[in-house]
């Protein structure tokens, strides 16, 4: 056993569990919906664009990212000292809780959620503090008011909500933040902001304009198909934006992140239309697992969730068996992505099949 003396605080970390990864069948194609990767390939234009600026990958990037910190700046109506950008929202978020938290310290967030906040939390010598959903999947933010305390530096507002899919309304939150105080950061991670329809949703820029405590935080992973790229940002206020670019890894976001995502903010047709697909299929399935009787909450994210409790490990299995690798939660449930139109076929046969 090696003498070397590691941080206390790594015995309690939990283990962020990734998507299994599809194991080839020759029997039937296998599909991987276990990781919220969009299942499309990447947007033509932006694809191009990365194939062209592939060659310069010997040289470092732009340690300032200020291409793109200037091209998400436009897309937003913000100025570019708002934005900072970090190896995909989790890096970012990384750095906000480096940013405003010493040891000791507490970061509130819904439970269940994302699965990283108490890892990143936990990593920086910060206290958690999980609040419980709601019955109905949702942010009980009454019940996260409450949990502030004078140790709170940060609260995270997953919106919609990984791995349930609820959503939070404008109002919801703006009720919210008249009860969090001023120098308490709220972030709201808007991971899944594109795939959002519904009433009153979350306006975040309209959220940010308002408040000197709210930080959005978005990523290019999801809607615009970057997983493989990591690039993600924040807007917040100037002075939070700046404690982010000084709490960033030198050389981060690499240079075919960055012109990947400045051509993804470029293509605003093809998003759309990709948008449009995925969210018609989150339609078609939500609607024909509720036919068959199933009782989920109302995604506004790419995927679904099902609350199956101690069944957990038997619907995975189910899935498995048809060649779905899925993620399950433990004994609370599991989340399926919405992928292409042949794999979502066969989650409505099997989950049709599957006790309920």
């Amino acid at each position: 056993m090696s003498p070397v003396r590691l941080r206390a605080a790594l015995d309690a970390l939990p283990a962020y569990v990734a998507g299994k990864p599809a194991a080839a069948r020759a029997d039937l194609t296998v599909y991987k919906v276990s990781s919220n990767e969009n299942p499309y390939p990447p947007l033509p234009s932006v694809l191009e664009t990365v194939r062209e600026h592939a060659g310069l990958m010997n040289r470092y990037p732009d340690m300032s990212v200020s291409a793109l910190t200037e091209a998400i700046a436009a897309h937003l109506g913000v100025d570019p000292t708002t934005v900072a950008t970090g190896t995909g929202s989790v890096g970012v978020l990384g750095q906000l809780v480096q940013a405003t938290c010493d040891a000791g310290d507490e970061v509130v967030f819904a439970w269940r959620s994302f699965e990283a906040y108490p890892i990143v939390v936990t990593v920086a010598g910060a206290v958690p503090v999980p609040v419980p959903l709601t019955a109905q999947h949702r942010h009980d933010l009454d019940a996260m008011a409450e949990a502030i305390t004078e140790r709170t530096r940060m609260v995270l507002v997953c919106t919609p909500n990984n791995p349930t899919g609820t959503a939070v309304t404008q109002t919801e939150l703006e009720d919210f933040l008249a009860r969090v105080p001023d120098d308490v950061l709220v972030v709201v991670d808007e991971a899944y902001l594109e795939f959002v329809e519904g009433d009153d949703p979350v306006d975040g820029l309209a959220l940010l304009r308002a408040h000197d405590n709210v930080a959005l935080l978005r990523t290019f992973s999801k809607a615009y198909g970057l997983a493989g790229l990591r690039v993600g940002y924040a807007a917040a206020p100037p002075e939070v934006a700046g404690a982010l670019r000084k709490t960033a890894v030198p050389f981060g976001v690499s240079s075919l992140a960055q012109v990947a995502a400045v051509a993804s903010l470029e293509a605003g047709d093809e998003l759309a239309a990709r948008v449009r697909e995925l969210v018609g299929e989150r339609t078609r399935v939500l609607e024909a697992l509720r036919a068959a009787g199933w009782d989920l909450p109302p995604s506004q994210a790419n995927f679904v969730w099902f609350p199956v409790g101690e069944a957990t490990p038997d619907l995975v299995a189910a899935c498995d068996a048809a060649g779905l690798v899925v993620r399950p939660y433990g004994t609370e449930g599991v989340r399926v992505t919405i992928g292409e139109p042949e794999a979502n076929d066969r989650l409505v046969e099997v989950a049709t099949a599957f006790p309920h």
